[in-house]
C-alpha cells in the first residue's frame, strides 16, 4: 500500500501557494467551487499538526457538513501515521491523535457555535464560512483564537469559502483587504483558474449570471430587494397551451390564496401557460377548478409538482392535498403522475433554479410566462422580495405562494447541481519525497 497516495501533486496556483506560505495568523480565502481551496486546507492543517505540537480544528457550518467534507480525506492524509505514531482514530470525537507530536486534529460543526469554546486550539480551519451564523466569529470563535500559549504561539484561523451576498463573510473579507491590521490578510482566485474551460461553459448555462459570478467567480455579489430581479419582458411569451401538450401542474398549498401554475415544457424552455389562484380554498377545490377550465384539452394527462408538505398525513393512512388532488382529477378522466420530492429543496437552491431559468449567465432566457393569461404569476415575479435582514428568506406576501410552486416544479426538473470534476488536481507518480510536496 503506498501510505502517501493521498498527497498527489496539485495544480501550481500563484495565490494557492501564497496562501500556504505567508505568515499571517488570519487568512480569509474567497474561491470559485472546486478550485482547490479545501483541498489545501485540508493539507495544511495535517502539516502543521506534524510540525507544531498542539491541538487542531477544522469547522463547518454543521458537524454532518464537516464530516463530510473532510473527515475521510484527512484520514487518508494521515494514513502514513497509522503504523507507529498514532493512537488511532475515533469515530465518534471525529478526532485523529498523533502521539509522536502530541497533537490531534477535531472536527467541530459550529450549528452550536459554543462546542467551539474552552479549549486550548493551536489553529485550524472554518469551511463555508459565509454559512456559519453571522453571531459566531464574534460572540463564540474569535474569543477562543485569542489565548496566548506559553511559548508565545498565537492560534491561526484560516476562515474560507464561496461568497453569499454582503453578509459576515463580507465584513471579514474587507477586514482583511483594507483594514491593514498586520494579522489579517485577503486571498481571492477564480475556478477558472483551475478547473477546463469547457466545466466554466457549462455552468455559464445552466446558472444565473449572478449565481455564477458568486459560485464560480467568488464574487461579492449585491442582494437586492427583488428575489428574481431579471425577470422583465424577455420573459414574456404570447404562447397558449395546445390541445395535445403534457400539462405541468405546480403547487404551493396555502389557505389563501390557492396558488398554482400551468405549465409546459419545452425541450430545455418552461412555458406558463396558466394559473388558478383561488382564495379561501382548499387543494379539492382547486382540482375541481382545473377540471373545468381544461375540459377540452385533449391530452388527458397531467403531471404533480409541488411543496412536499402536501403529503401530510399520508404515512398514516389520512388523505393529503395531493391524494385529494389525484382523486378529483382521476374521477373526472384524468392521469395523474406525482413529481414530488421527499422533502423541500433548499430555499436558495430552489431560487437560484428559477433564475437560471429567467437569465442564465450565456444569455439564455428559458423560463417564458405569457403574462395574459397569468397575470397574477407575471406580477408575483415581478414583486416577490428577500425579507429585511436576510440573504435569502422571502418575505411573506399572496404573491410569494405562485412563485414558489413554480420553484418547486423548475427545481425538480432542472436542480442546480454542484459540478464534482474527476479531479481538481494534476495526478502524477510520486518522484519526490513527501515533505516536499507540502508548499507545492
Amino acid at each position: 500500500m503506498n501510505l502517501f497516495g493521498r498527497w498527489y501533486p496539485l495544480i501550481p496556483h500563484e495565490v494557492q501557494r501564497a496562501l500556504v506560505c505567508d505568515n499571517y495568523r488570519f487568512k480569509v480565502v474567497a474561491a470559485g467551487r472546486r478550485s482547490g481551496k479545501t483541498e489545501r486546507a485540508k493539507r495544511y492543517v495535517v502539516r502543521e499538526m506534524l510540525r507544531n505540537p498542539g491541538r487542531y480544528f477544522v469547522a463547518a457550518p454543521t458537524r454532518a457538513q464537516v464530516k463530510q467534507i473532510y473527515w475521510d480525506d484527512l484520514k487518508k492524509l494521515c494514513l502514513f501515521m497509522t503504523n507507529n505514531s498514532t493512537k488511532g482514530v475515533s469515530e465518534s470525537e471525529l478526532t485523529i491523535r498523533n502521539v509522536r507530536t502530541d497533537s490531534s486534529i477535531t472536527l467541530v460543526g459550529l450549528d452550536v457555535p459554543q462546542r467551539f469554546e474552552g479549549v486550548d486550539w493551536h489553529g485550524g480551519v472554518i469551511d463555508e464560512i459565509a454559512d456559519v451564523k453571522a453571531s459566531a466569529w464574534e460572540s463564540n470563535i474569535s474569543p477562543a483564537l485569542d489565548t496566548l500559549h506559553h511559548d508565545g504561539h498565537q492560534t491561526w484561523c484560516w476562515l474560507i469559502g464561496v461568497p453569499d451576498g454582503f453578509n459576515h463573510f463580507y465584513n471579514l473579507a474587507q477586514y482583511a483587504l483594507t483594514s491593514n491590521d498586520p494579522e489579517w490578510k485577503f486571498y481571492h482566485w477564480k475556478s477558472s483558474d483551475i478547473l477546463p474551460p469547457a466545466t466554466i461553459e457549462a455552468a455559464k448555462r445552466r446558472l444565473s449570471r449572478k449565481q455564477f459570478l458568486q459560485e464560480y467567480e467568488a464574487s461579492f455579489e449585491t442582494v437586492g430587494s427583488r428575489i428574481y430581479e431579471d425577470y422583465g419582458s424577455a420573459n414574456h411569451t404570447a404562447r397558449t397551451l395546445k390541445p395535445t401538450e403534457q400539462i405541468l401542474w405546480c403547487h404551493d398549498f396555502n389557505f389563501t390564496p390557492m396558488s398554482s401554475g400551468v405549465c409546459v415544457r419545452e425541450n430545455n424552455a418552461i412555458y406558463v401557460v396558466g394559473e388558478i389562484i383561488l382564495e379561501h380554498a382548499i387543494a379539492k377545490q382547486s382540482a375541481v377548478e382545473f377540471v373545468e377550465k381544461y375540459k377540452h384539452h385533449l391530452n388527458k394527462s397531467v403531471l404533480l409538482y409541488g411543496d412536499p408538505a402536501g403529503k401530510a398525513g399520508e404515512i398514516h393512512g389520512h388523505n393529503s392535498d395531493y391524494l385529494e388532488i389525484e382523486k378529483t382529477l382521476r374521477q373526472n378522466g384524468w392521469t395523474v403522475e406525482r413529481r414530488v420530492s421527499g422533502a423541500a429543496p433548499p430555499i436558495r437552491d430552489r431560487q437560484n433554479a428559477v433564475r437560471a431559468k429567467i437569465l442564465s449567465t450565456d444569455g439564455s432566457v428559458t423560463l417564458l410566462v405569457n403574462p395574459k393569461v397569468c397575470p397574477w404569476i407575471d406580477k408575483a415575479m415581478g414583486v416577490v422580495q428577500i425579507k429585511e435582514g436576510s440573504t435569502f428568506q422571502e418575505t411573506e406576501s399572496d404573491h410569494q405562494h405562485v412563485t414558489t410552486a413554480l420553484g418547486y416544479m423548475i427545481y425538480r426538473e432542472f436542480p442546480i447541481l454542484r459540478y464534482n470534476p474527476p479531479s481538481t488536481h494534476e495526478v502524477a507518480p510520486l518522484r519526490f519525497s513527501y515533505f516536499s510536496s507540502w508548499n507545492a
